[in-house]
């Protein structure tokens, strides 16, 4: 089910999440977004609060289908849509679809070519970060009260997990031992094709520390198959920006709409 913020009259702008999250990470987003647009927060097939695979292993393209799906049940022909991730990836493919105004996609993955370093090297991170969720399930609600112990938890998608409340750290974790599809995704020989000319504006936004999908491998792919899009650095953030700094990525955001000018922005990176 969405989480929303809906405002009669605005430009609706839909929020795609990372693999093994939910709707929840963009908690802190949506009251920043909602004076803009009409702010829907979707959870993906397979995830935590998002229908349930249809067929197993589940792949990128069935998260798409399923996001495409509740597109036309809220009846959004062409939304803006920002992602995180799989989300940003997902964004891009709807676009690809026709789907989309503009996106703005946050660290994407799926720029890579399957099997390579590209790619197993932050699955190999996702993996660990999963087997130590699940191996420390019982103690979470104690560990997480420590800032210490969040930021080391989270370190491989975040710079600065320690700001999170321990309730919003728990969330996070709860929302990974709920996603029935990981390994699925985290094995898929998918990734995203050439898009040139590029059917909406595109925003490449890329954390500038990000360890699962580095902007000096992942972010070079994507310049090369998308080389019409915007591409940012966002400074001081981590692969799930939104939990280092969600006024930066609110305004990154904001700014790929054209609902505002950032007072702030990221460092561009030009050709």
């Amino acid at each position: 089910m969405p989480n929303s913020a809906m405002v009669s009259g605005k430009a609706p702008l839909v929020l795609l999440h990372g693999v093994t999250m939910s709707a929840k990470v963009w908690d802190e987003l949506i009251p920043l977004l909602s004076p803009h647009h009409e702010v829907v927060a979707l959870s993906a097939l397979g995830h935590r609060g998002g229908p349930p695979p249809t067929r197993r292993p589940a792949r990128v393209s069935d998260l798409i289908d399923a996001a495409q799906r509740m597109l036309d049940d809220l009846g959004f022909d062409r939304p803006h849509i920002a992602g995180n991730s799989i989300g940003g990836w997902m964004g891009i493919e709807l676009a690809r679809r026709g789907r989309a105004s503009s996106v703005c996609a946050l660290s994407p993955a799926g720029f890579w070519d399957a099997g390579t370093h590209g790619q197993t090297g932050g699955v190999g991170r996702l993996r660990r970060i999963a087997a130590l969720t699940r191996i420390t399930r019982r103690i979470q609600p104690l560990a997480l009260e420590s800032a210490t112990i969040r930021r080391l938890a989270m370190r491989d998608i975040a710079i600065h997990a320690d700001r999170l409340t321990p309730a919003r750290a728990l969330d996070a974790a709860t929302d990974l031992l709920h996603c029935s599809i990981t390994e699925d995704l985290l094995t898929t020989s998918e990734q995203i094709a050439p898009l040139n000319p590029l059917p909406c504006p595109i925003t490449l936004a890329w954390s500038a520390h990000d360890a699962i999908v580095p902007a000096e491998v992942n972010g070079r792919i994507a310049r090369e198959r998308l080389p019409q899009a915007r591409f940012e650095i966002l400074p001081a953030v981590g692969h799930v920006p939104m939990i280092d700094n969600p006024d930066l990525v609110a305004r990154t955001i904001l700014a790929s709409t054209g609902a505002s000018i950032r007072d702030e922005p990221p460092n561009p990176i030009r050709d």
